[in-house]
């Protein structure tokens, strides 16, 4: 850390920064990706109220904020894609083109 002029408040800032930018998301989908409402919608917003579902639908509130680090199980019950093309493309099919 001397080496690169790193301080240990640096470090507490960073991570200060990063714990308040997980509590300012406000929106998640099944597979976590997460909006905090401000500027124009992420891409997979933009595509799930396409396909008719609510913006409502992937609201959070503060106490189903992920633990940092944790995982959780992805809820495919409610998925806007479940049928069409988009849940079942791969990986490798993206990759081919």
């Amino acid at each position: 850390m001397a080496e690169l002029g790193i301080e240990p408040e640096d470090i507490a800032a960073s991570l200060a920064a990063d714990q308040e930018r997980l509590r300012a998301v406000r929106f998640r989908d099944a597979s976590g990706n997460t909006w905090d409402g401000k500027g124009p919608p992420p891409q997979w917003v933009v595509q799930a109220i396409s396909a008719g579902q609510s913006l409502e639908h992937f609201a959070i509130d503060s106490a189903s904020t992920r633990e940092s680090g944790k995982r959780t199980g992805t809820d495919w019950r409610n998925d806007p894609f479940a049928g069409t093309r988009l849940a079942t493309v791969r990986t490798e099919d993206i990759e081919a083109t």
